[in-house]
């Protein structure tokens, strides 16, 4: 009799270990399936990502797109923190690049035009912000509008793949790029574009989704709290590009060296903010050698905390002033001003023109490396 009720006991443990370890694996498991359909009839997936922590990132071959990412507040409850659409057809409509990844040169490029070993080179001029035309984003039909090749790959991520044509939107040599996706048990998701060249080009290719901490995509981000690690930034001409000094923070509203409330100075008389109808501006940060605590952000109602760290020079701080209720989003929602923010690490604005800034040449047998850490917390 005692030999069976061991028997038993063993089996339930036995039972009760292999469920456990079976939802650890679901968990940690990465889930592929069709997405959608191309106009032309191509299939796109969509992948989602899930940690043993309840974090869930969906994220698409087209556009190498984040779709969605969900984390838990101060009290455990989930919620999507981005902007975007609920289906392929709606992320086809996508003008205001949420969630994409972009390239080749993320953020602007003056009046589209750059000088690369003495030859010349015009490029799609698809934004103008003060009425002052420039490139923006990689042009037209950017990395953020193509259809990339994914997979599923070790460490709970997944990889994309995209081959962008010599003289494709204007820009030199055949390159070849990797963009990767994946989640760990420290709550990070982590963002990595890899690429080479086969001749000498130009190369920014930024991370661009929209977060509101909240989880509520109608409330206004302005009672964020952020914190950059930089001392300096890019001050703009009215086109929003930089004149080719580093402005110190110190004493501006530009100043997010210690937490401070997004909206607290953004109507302040300062000529940055006047440009850029808010905060759209790159800042400078802390020099140092690999990744480095770039931002922090917290939503002070939800406890929900935001950490990001890079391995670039500069990161792009843009309070979604241009946001005006004309983009539709999930659940039909209009999303309306300021009601989510970008942080896009990156190469500096307008580099290729810019002697004095950080080169962003790519020549071939030379590897490009962007590396960007969002890591989630509550408080």
């Amino acid at each position: 009799m005692e030999k069976s009720k061991l028997f038993i006991s063993s089996l339930v443990i036995g039972l009760m270990t292999c469920q456990f370890f079976s939802v650890i694996a679901a968990a940690n498991e990465v889930k592929e399936e069709i997405y959608g359909s191309m106009p032309d009839g191509k299939k796109v997936r969509v992948f989602t990502i899930t940690n043993k922590h309840g974090l869930v990132a969906k994220v698409t071959e087209y556009g190498a797109i984040l779709v969605s990412l969900e984390a838990p507040d101060q009290a455990g409850n989930l919620a999507d923190l981005t902007h975007g659409y609920d289906s392929l057809a709606g992320w086809l409509t996508n003008t205001s690049y949420f969630g994409s990844t972009v390239g080749r040169f993320g953020n602007r490029i003056k009046d589209g035009k750059f000088t690369l070993d003495g030859k010349s080179y015009k490029l799609a001029t698809n934004n103008q912000p003060g009425g002052i035309p420039c490139a923006l984003h990689g042009g037209v039909k950017g990395f953020d509008k193509v259809v990339w090749s994914g997979k599923v790959v070790k460490g709970n991520g997944v990889e994309f793949s995209y081959t962008s044509p010599d003289g494709e939107e204007g820009y030199p040599g055949n390159l070849s790029v990797k963009v990767t996706y994946s989640l760990n048990e420290e709550n990070e998701l982590k963002w990595e574009a890899k690429a080479t060249t086969d001749a000498p080009t130009i190369l920014n290719i930024v991370h661009h989704t929209y977060w509101n901490l909240t989880g509520d995509p109608t409330q206004s981000i302005n009672d964020h709290i952020l914190t950059l690690n930089a001392e300096g930034f890019l001050p703009t001409d009215m086109g929003l590009i930089p004149n080719g000094e580093i402005a110190r923070v110190a004493g501006t509203p530009m100043d997010f060296t210690k937490p401070t409330v997004i909206g607290e100075r953004i109507d302040a008389d300062f000529e940055a903010l006047k440009f850029g109808g808010g905060y759209d501006h790159a800042w400078v940060l802390k020099k140092g050698d690999g990744l480095r605590l770039a931002a922090r952000v917290k939503d002070p109602k939800s406890g929900r905390v935001m950490e990001i760290s890079t391995n670039q020079p500069a990161i792009q701080f843009y309070g979604g002033n241009f946001l005006n209720g004309t983009a539709k989003g999930k659940k039909g929602l209009a999303y309306a001003k300021r009601t989510a923010f970008c942080l896009e690490t990156e190469g500096f604005p307008d580099a290729p023109n810019q002697k004095s800034f950080p080169s962003a040449v790519l020549r071939p047998g030379e590897a490009y490396t962007h590396t960007m850490i969002h890591k989630f917390s509550a408080e």
